[in-house]
């Protein structure tokens, strides 16, 4: 892959790449898709945990919930 926008193809292959897969968690720093499908495709999309602004949501999340919750 050249350092333009990757191809549909190249978004494919690393979807199917197993290595990206740590069970339900997608990883590829190189795929700068928040989203992508899982590998089951009519199950939906999960984050792609390799993009820092994935990350920052889920703990901001995260973190928004645990203050609710001790607040109550």
């Amino acid at each position: 892959m050249n350092s333009e926008k990757p191809t549909q193809e190249d978004l494919n292959n690393w979807n199917k790449d197993p290595k990206n897969w740590f069970g339900p968690f997608y990883f590829n720093k190189e795929d700068k898709r928040f989203f992508v499908q899982k590998r089951v495709a009519w199950m939906g999309f999960t984050l792609n945990f390799g993009n820092t602004i994935a990350v920052l949501t889920i703990i901001a999340l995260l973190f928004f919930l645990y203050s609710v919750r001790r607040y109550q």
